[in-house]
């Protein structure tokens, strides 16, 4: 017997979930590379929303997380998401494992142990849906703090920023004209494509302007929209979507850096740089604000307390608060709109009413003495028509 079978046979005895381990500090990247059946090993703090449910539609089978997915800040949403899709989560593996397991490697967990071979090289602490809800409820208590370090860095970003969301100076220019248009934002955030398929009526109607931001620009073609403008990271977007025709902002550093400029360069297409320390979502609702659209409808942005403060980045929710403000009543959620259109009077209702209305006239002929007249022309007409079609064929 050959020796890779004897191998082969070894590892499906020995216990627990065994898969191609994807490694790497940076989750915006690691999530690019991961795929199902992957086991994830990475360093976050307060586990996201938006990272769990990216992991989740990957379909993994393991997160390593070698930091506290709950560190008991503010009740964060991403463990109570990954262990509900039946992902196993193991918290607290420590940094050093990062370093001994090589992305690609094949790895084996087990009881919350990490094994590399038959060699265990770490271990943590496996979550469960009730050491999350547990976790949950102490983290509640922990969100006056982040309140008030909310309020602390919101004065902050004001200081830095003023200029920006005060007078959109730093704005850039666009080819497509945004004046007196509707505008949808589309941000790959939870439910996001579901919440988009549910405005196709509004989009039918309206005919907005489409912003995709991220990879929320890949989901508009993929429903079959062209957006009009991209606004996000390149390298996180399909290039078939960045070349689709659509105006393309590059999010920068408030040096002017662009990381993802160069794949912008290399498929040939132009773009535009927003140097700015807000997210691409604020940078989104701030074109549409700076280019005076009348109406901006999200979709896939937070819209709870805990999805708000969920998000993480002390830079990113003081501009996420400020960007809102700025908007005011032109702001509107998506699911707001969609739930407006569907409350119209469906088509099958119109019908029903247009017949009821024929039945009733044709009962009240049929108690009139004007009905039987009226009655006897029909019949007359009919037999009229029945014999010219059987004259047709004599």
């Amino acid at each position: 017997m050959k020796l890779t079978g004897l191998l082969s046979r070894n590892d499906e005895t020995l216990p627990g979930i065994t898969g191609v381990a994807r490694v790497g500090r940076r989750t915006r990247e690691l999530l690019r590379r991961v795929g199902p059946g992957d086991i994830v090993l990475l360093d976050q703090v307060d586990l996201d929303r938006s990272t769990a449910d990216a992991l989740v539609s990957a379909e993994v089978a393991v997160v390593l997380n070698a930091s506290p997915s709950i560190s008991g800040r503010f009740p964060n949403l991403g463990p109570e998401i990954l262990v509900g899709a039946g992902i196993t989560l193991i918290d607290g593996v420590g940094g050093e494992l990062l370093r001994t397991v090589k992305d690609g490697s094949k790895v084996r967990v087990h009881e919350g142990a990490v094994y590399l071979g038959d060699r265990k090289v770490g271990s943590g602490v496996e979550q469960t849906p009730e050491s999350v809800a547990d976790q949950m409820i102490e983290a509640k208590a922990g969100m006056s703090t982040q309140l008030e370090a909310f309020s602390a860095n919101t004065i902050e970003f004001l200081r830095r920023e003023r200029t920006l969301i005060l007078d959109g100076v730093g704005v850039p220019e666009l080819r497509v004209p945004l004046r007196d248009q509707h505008v949808l934002v589309v941000a790959p955030g939870n439910g996001h494509a579901e919440d988009l398929r549910l405005l196709k009526k509004y989009i039918a109607e309206h005919r907005p302007v489409l912003i995709g931001v991220d990879a929320g620009a890949d989901t508009l073609r993929a429903h079959g929209y062209d957006p009009d403008v991209i606004v996000g990271d390149p390298l996180g977007i399909q290039a078939e979507t960045l070349k689709s025709g659509g105006e393309v902002v590059v999010p920068a550093q408030p040096d002017g850096h662009a990381p993802g400029v160069e794949r912008i360069q290399d498929l040939g297409i132009g773009a535009v740089t927003f140097p700015a320390s807000g997210n691409a979502e604020d940078l989104a609702l701030l074109l549409a604000d700076a280019h005076d659209a009348s109406l901006v409808v999200t979709v896939g942005f937070q819209a709870t307390l805990q999805e708000f403060l969920d998000h993480g980045r002390s830079g990113s929710n003081p501009s996420t608060f400020l960007t809102r403000l700025k908007l005011g009543t032109r702001l509107v959620d998506g699911k707001a709109v969609a739930t407006l259109h569907r409350s119209r009077v469906a088509m099958g209702a119109i019908v029903f009413l247009v017949v009821a209305a024929l039945v009733v006239v044709f009962a009240a002929l049929l108690v009139s003495d004007v009905g039987s007249v009226y009655l006897d022309v029909v019949r007359e007409s009919w037999n009229s028509f029945v014999n010219w079609v059987e004259g047709l064929f004599t």
